[in-house]
């Protein structure tokens, strides 16, 4: 037998090699290998314009976003006050190198139920009126701002003005009116519609342990009341883990699903303009990892979906790819910095997604995705999710998730812990602000094919917004050591984002550090131009270009 081998030029790169040197199914003598991928390296550089040459012009249209894609949370608790996620220090540390604690004494009255009460921390509540904190949220509108998380579900809304000092019988948490007033107050000022979930603990239940909307209509009469309006609403916050949020004893998916319907028939009668989501379901994945909290029971999507029947007007999720190092005696899969720019690292989102499309096809066909709470890991967020090496998770999930069917991304959080936008004291942007602010001044609502991504070139292709027929590029390198190039057949403007080192807390654009001028202006945010032909990206390196006269007539 002969074998033929044909002078195809591929780039030669340590994934291609060994993927051809060790894959099962692949048999060659060493000598063959090795010159099989001698000429692979040998036509690299013949063939690296060719392979990354765009046509902007052309790249056809495969979906669109939301004009308020770009999303974010702001925790019930940080609006009450209350116990959150315990800063790193040397006070973490050391709870951290304990055992884990018995079941038993894992939770406390005002923390979730199943959780180390050790890990957390008193916050007092958000001051939304911060001027520096409105003018950096306005800057991303417009947007969605939910206010949810697991302590809304237990949390209490007062009937006047004077709230209780003490949480009502199965609460956990008072939200006090004149609080909430601040959130609409808030999501006017910047242009961010509301998206929040309702108490359903044993408080807000009657005598025979069936959800009760009498919360919820108090709740939304008041909302109404101060000028307000819930854009989208999810029942319950991440009803997979009910359990931690608060719901009866023995709370399992037949449960869920009566419930689900007496909200549904409330919803549409009270508030018939707010969009149910649902169900933010949180921990299931298609890859080999997944997310639990401790000993907390987990109930499945799919039996929720069952039991709760069609009903939704988007459907929710939330998305974490690990827990943080506070959640590491839990038994909860964590990652590492050094993994940050990985490709396995970087696709678990898509392998999130890949678990609920089917159940979104059967139960809710043809119901546009939000995914209404991510970030870089649960339990607050790891310690580099402050830096920049997590603003390439942050940036290629938005260009993922875009091309996919997924509407709205509410990242976890504006503020609060590592993984927030901004600094929680000083309410000063960190990288990801940035690389958050680039892709909303730049990339639209039309989603545009760029090609297959690989490693090393990440590559997502928008409408270039307030440019009809321009193109917006996001590429981003997200390898450590390697240049790569792309061609382009227009003259750009060039945005790239870099930092001195990758766990660097301060990022440059175009070589100028970013940072907020005085009276908190925001920096000169323009890009370099280039003429057309070849774009040179620096290893780990994200580079937004702007092409206003690309004529795209999609």
């Amino acid at each position: 037998m002969s074998l033929k081998v044909h002078a195809t030029c591929v780039r030669a790169s340590p994934w291609v090699i060994e993927m051809i040197t060790n894959h099962k199914h692949v048999r060659l003598g060493t000598a063959l290998a090795l010159a099989s991928i001698s000429a692979m390296v040998g036509c690299a550089s013949h063939n690296r314009s060719s392979m990354n040459t765009l046509a902007p012009a052309t790249m056809p249209r495969i979906a669109t976003i939301d004009e308020r894609y770009q999303s974010y949370n702001v925790e019930m608790l940080e609006v009450t006050g209350g116990k959150f996620w315990k800063p790193y220090g040397p006070e973490l540390n050391a709870l951290l190198k304990q055992p884990a604690p018995g079941a038993a004494s894992s939770s406390s009255g005002d923390t979730p139920a199943g959780m180390n009460p050790g890990l957390y921390q008193y916050r007092p509540p958000i001051d939304l009126s911060n001027a520096r904190l409105r003018k950096l949220a306005a800057a991303l509108g417009p947007a969605y701002v939910r206010v949810s998380g697991t302590w809304a579900n237990s949390t209490y809304f007062p009937d006047t003005d004077t709230a209780p000092a003490e949480p009502p019988a199965g609460f956990i948490g008072v939200l006090k009116r004149d609080q909430w007033k601040g959130v609409v107050d808030f999501s006017r000022a910047v242009d961010a519609g509301i998206v929040t979930s309702f108490a359903t603990s044993v408080g807000a239940r009657d005598n025979t342990g069936v959800w009760a909307p009498e919360q919820a209509k108090r709740f939304l009469d008041y909302t109404r009341s101060v000028g307000g309006q819930i854009a989208a609403a999810e029942f319950m916050n991440e009803p997979t883990f009910a359990a931690m949020g608060g719901a009866p004893a023995g709370y399992d998916a037949a449960a869920y699903g009566r419930d689900f319907k007496v909200f549904r028939t409330f919803a549409k009668e009270a508030v018939p303009n707010m969009l149910i989501t649902g169900p933010g379901s949180v921990g299931e994945t298609t890859g080999d990892w997944g997310l639990a909290y401790g000993n907390v029971q987990m109930l499945k999507t799919r039996d929720l979906l069952a039991a709760s029947g069609p009903g939704v007007d988007a459907f929710s999720y939330h998305h974490y790819g690990a827990s943080s190092q506070r959640c590491s005696a839990a038994g909860m899969p964590g990652t590492t910095v050094e993994d940050a720019l990985s490709e396995q690292w970087l696709r678990r989102t898509d392998e999130t997604l890949a678990f609920y499309r089917p159940l979104r096809d059967e139960f809710e066909p043809g119901k546009p995705f939000w995914l209404t709470e991510t970030a870089d890991a649960a339990c607050g967020g790891n310690p580099w999710a402050a830096t920049f090496i997590d603003t390439f998770r942050y940036l290629d999930q938005l260009g993922r998730l875009a091309k996919q069917d997924v509407r709205v991304v509410a990242h976890n959080t504006l503020v609060a812990s590592d993984y927030g936008l901004l600094n929680d004291q000083a309410f000063t942007p960190k990288p990801n602000y940035w690389g958050a602010l680039l892709w909303r001044r730049l990339m639209g609502t039309t989603v545009l094919d760029a090609g297959l991504s690989r490693p090393g070139l990440h590559l997502y292709a928008h409408s270039l917004r307030g440019h009809p027929g321009g193109v917006a590029l996001l590429a981003i390198n997200n390898s450590r050591t390697q240049s790569t190039t792309i061609v382009l057949p227009v003259p750009a403007a060039r945005y790239t984002l870099t930092a001195n080192k990758l766990e660097d807390a301060h990022v440059q654009l175009n070589g100028q550090e970013l940072k907020l001028g005085p009276n908190d202006e925001l920096p000169d945010l323009s890009g370099k131009p280039i003429p057309a032909g070849r774009v040179e990206l620096p290893p780990a390196s994200i580079t937004f270009l702007s092409l206003p006269h690309a004529e795209n007539r999609n």
